[in-house]
């Protein structure tokens, strides 16, 4: 799976896409230590593909909320800071 077609996809779609990767990954693991596993490159080739889509939910999660947080917090006027020994 590519990165560049893992961009595309929506955060609900990589998370659908996550929970399938680590539920094959966990039949491809349990393969493995059966020793019915035709190629160890599969377990390999899930952890990456998984890693690319954590990878890219953690940065659309974080664009998301540092546009959230400019929304909401408006900016204010720097006003000189009052000094205490005046009244």
């Amino acid at each position: 799976m590519k990165a560049s077609e893992l961009k595309d996809l929506s955060v609900d779609e990589l998370t659908r896409k996550a929970g399938e990767l680590r539920e094959n990954l966990f039949n491809l693991k349990i393969r493995r230590r059966a020793g019915t596993l035709e190629s160890v490159a599969d377990v390999t080739k899930n952890k990456r593909d998984l890693a690319r889509i954590l990878t890219l939910l953690t940065q659309k999660n974080e664009s998301s909320k540092a546009q959230r947080k400019a929304k909401a917090a408006p900016k204010k006027e720097e006003q000189p800071a009052a000094r205490k020994d005046q009244p």
